[in-house]
């Protein structure tokens, strides 16, 4: 069960097994944690690998051959500590499709960006801190594949190996610098990430790149072929791109080929897509060609925000402040205050300190080491009126 080194991961296939190796992890005062989606192959998104670190052991979970509801409680336990690299979107992940919430977190990510690493990836990390060079091979291996080779599996457990070894150097470093509470506090936000369904308002169609320079009929066209690839991506859960990518789309509906000769000429369209789905395709076509003139979708444009010459000028002063404390302090502007928040505060021009910590986004860290500075830069109450 020990797996200390390359070459000697094992893989969890037991469901009795799995609740052992949870037993004593929940005795550890930490656990290294990472998953593998798929996302890269298949359309519905899932977590295809769970692995798992404790000081001396690690192991990489099946989580198609076992029920992970116990590691849901451990996760939830707040006698163990929680380390990821990069959490948000494995807890996004695991709240969709288990329902599970982490209740005591450490990331090194969010641990190195606080402490201004030049690098915050995990094989940065990895390398400047233990000289460890991680292996990319597998970087868009397909997690959903069954059996795993032993490469894969590796590469797969190289995540969390030194995961807790990494987060006791960079604890370290916060501690030393007087930054443990900033991390504290952005781990205790990690532990409310929900999934969520994806951006309201705007259809993922349009939300192409290049999309909206498209008009009318063409609009009408690029919102069918999409719907279609969309229903054949799902049916087959395979990854949309891999049925036809957002460029020869862009380009049907710039100039819609109405026969099967017509779709070959268009880059990007293979040989094997219009041998198989190619009626299917110029179906998609034609019901964008055949939508009524007064049915046209079209891009509607944001209300374009009124001049505001003091708020802007608000914002600037606060950008100004930002930057010379990011600068004191050694870190990037937008860890130290993103500018969604500076624009916030602008808007809102909070009087005190009390009022500030109310800014939707601030951080108490955020408060407490450049407040004061931010709210000289705001004009009296009086004067703002």
């Amino acid at each position: 069960m020990t797996t200390e080194g390359p070459g000697a991961v094992h893989l969890v296939e037991s469901q009795d097994e799995l609740l052992q190796l949870l037993a004593a992890f929940a005795r550890g005062p930490e656990l290294a944690v990472d998953t593998e989606a798929a996302s890269f192959h298949r359309y519905h998104d899932r977590v295809y690998l769970l692995q798992l670190s404790s000081r001396h052991t690690t192991v990489v979970v099946d989580p198609l051959r076992v029920d992970l509801a116990p590691f849901g409680a451990l996760l939830a336990d707040p006698a163990v500590e929680v380390v990821f690299h990069d959490a948000d979107y494995d807890l996004r992940l695991l709240d969709r499709e288990f329902g599970f919430r982490a209740t005591r977190l450490f990331d090194t990510r969010v641990a190195a960006q606080i402490l201004n690493e030049p690098g915050v990836g995990l094989a940065a990390l990895l390398e400047k801190h233990l000289g460890i060079r991680l292996d990319k091979r597998f970087q868009r291996a397909d997690w959903s594949a069954r059996p795993l080779s032993p490469g894969m599996l590796d590469y797969a457990a190289a995540d969390t190996r030194n995961l807790l070894e990494l987060r006791d150097i960079l604890r370290a470093a916060l501690v030393e610098r007087g930054r443990l509470a900033w991390a504290e506090e952005e781990f205790a936000l990690l532990e409310g990430v929900r999934w969520t369904a994806g951006e309201e308002g705007e259809p993922a169609w349009l939300r192409m790149k290049g999309a909206k320079a498209l008009r009318g009929r063409a609009l009408a066209v690029l919102r069918e072929v999409f719907e279609w690839r969309d229903a054949v991506a799902r049916k087959a859960d395979r990854a949309s791109f891999r049925i036809m990518n957002n460029e020869p789309m862009l380009a049907i509906a710039a100039d819609p080929p109405t026969d099967l000769a017509a779709l070959r000429r268009i880059a990007g369209v293979g040989p094997d897509l219009v041998e198989r789905r190619g009626a299917e395709l110029l179906a998609a076509i034609r019901r964008g060609l055949d939508v009524p003139e007064g049915d046209l979708p079209r891009v509607e444009r944001p209300p374009r925000r009124q001049a505001d010459p003091a708020f802007d000028a608000r914002l600037d002063r606060l950008k100004g402040v930002r930057n010379r404390e990011a600068a004191r302090l050694e870190l990037a502007p937008g860890v130290l205050c993103p500018n969604g928040t500076l624009e916030a505060i602008a808007r809102i021009m909070p009087a005190d300190r009390d009022e500030l910590v109310r800014v939707p986004g601030i951080r108490r860290w955020q408060a407490g080491e450049i407040g004061d500075a931010l709210l000289a830069a705001l004009p009296a109450p009086a004067a703002a009126q």
